[in-house]
């Protein structure tokens, strides 16, 4: 199906206040969007159509999750299409998940931290990717969840139902937004890191029980790909990924549970009811230095910024050949255990030897 008819026949044929309905046709071809029209995003994206749950939703949507950031839209940052209370415009708006935030810290708390969150994460996105799109959306006059939606949005961009564009043009808005996704989720990380209190939106903690963490292994290709970061464009080599899947898989030989779902975590590792997280390098023309300092530092800032203080993971650096015995010894000093890979398989400092991770 076509985006602009599946927007156009759902914005048209949903009804308002006591007509609306979880039972009608637009309401079904909501539940469809995942057949409708999941083949417009990328491989491996969740996507999920709501008309409401119970009684009709006063702003129903379809959402697309990248699932290494989320599978749901109460948590986290996602991409969703939203109809406005009054059906007279769609609203294609990168978001934050609302539910959980809200439940932690109350609405009118809840709303305040994730507008100030936004702001900065869109602060922070170079000025060309933030071009053209709207910073404010507006859904209508009802109180209740909608009012999150506005304040939760980062970027959007507005449709009259009426006077859609073109089918070119929804999928080239589609496919921006997407990657915009993608670059905004990069950047709330360096946000986090640099000002801890900026972002507040509820984060996953850790559990030594596993049916809790919902652990997921799924590396990603080890082709070459570019990525964003702020206003850098950085190209890098999926040998990282490699890495990543091949040690994940030893690991996973050995019963012990792995997730690579913990974004931007390379590996959560749970053994023996002991968390840990993994941080993996792969080491070029032998400069075991850089990867070492790499590993030092987003270790710390990630058990810092990522984790409670009563709750700190253990760290382990995962290395794609051998660092070298004073470098293993200066991580074993901060505390992180490190492994390597070798000809025979992998070999690791004494802390990863002892917790059964060679």
């Amino acid at each position: 199906m076509e985006l602009g008819y599946f927007l156009y026949q759902v914005g048209t044929t949903f009804g308002v206040g006591s007509d609306a309905s979880t039972s009608s046709d637009a309401a079904r071809l909501l539940r469809a969007a995942p057949e409708e029209i999941g083949h417009l995003v990328p491989a491996g994206y969740l996507v999920e159509g709501s008309p409401g749950r119970g009684n009709a939703a006063i702003c129903p949507w379809v959402s697309f999750f990248d699932p290494d950031e989320t599978t749901t839209a109460t948590r986290g940052m996602y991409l969703v299409y939203l109809l406005a209370e009054d059906r007279k415009t769609f609203v294609l708006s990168l978001n934050q998940g609302v539910t959980e935030i809200t439940k932690e810290l109350g609405a009118h708390k809840a709303r305040k931290r994730l507008a100030a969150q936004a702001a900065a994460i869109r602060d922070a996105l170079p000025a060309e990717a933030r071009a053209g799109l709207g910073t404010t959306i507006d859904l209508g006059g009802r109180s209740g969840l909608p009012r999150s939606y506005e304040a939760g949005n980062l970027l959007a961009i507005t449709y009259e139902i009426a006077a859609l564009p073109d089918e070119q043009t929804l999928r080239a808005d589609l496919s921006r937004m997407i990657a915009l996704y993608q670059d905004a989720l990069a950047v709330r990380e360096e946000v986090r890191q640099t000002t801890r209190d900026t972002i507040v939106t509820v984060v996953e903690q850790p559990s030594t029980q596993s049916k809790e963490m919902l652990l997921h292994f799924a590396p990603k290709s080890d082709e070459e790909y570019e990525q964003v970061v702020t206003a850098r464009r950085l190209r890098k080599s999926r040998s990282h990924e490699t890495l990543v899947e091949q040690y994940g898989r030893f690991l996973l030989a050995q019963g012990v549970e792995v997730g690579t779902n913990k974004h931007p975590r390379d590996l959560v590792i749970i053994k023996d009811g002991i968390h840990w997280l993994a941080e993996a390098k792969f080491i070029r023309r032998g400069n075991a230095t850089g990867a070492v300092r790499e590993a030092l530092g987003q270790l710390a800032t990630y058990a810092f910024c990522l984790y409670p203080e009563d709750a700190q993971p253990h760290k382990m650096a995962l290395f794609s050949e051998p660092v070298g015995d004073v470098y293993a010894r200066l991580l074993e000093h901060h505390g992180i255990a490190a492994v390597w890979r070798t000809d025979e398989g992998w070999a690791g400092s004494p802390s990863a030897v002892a917790a059964g991770l060679v």
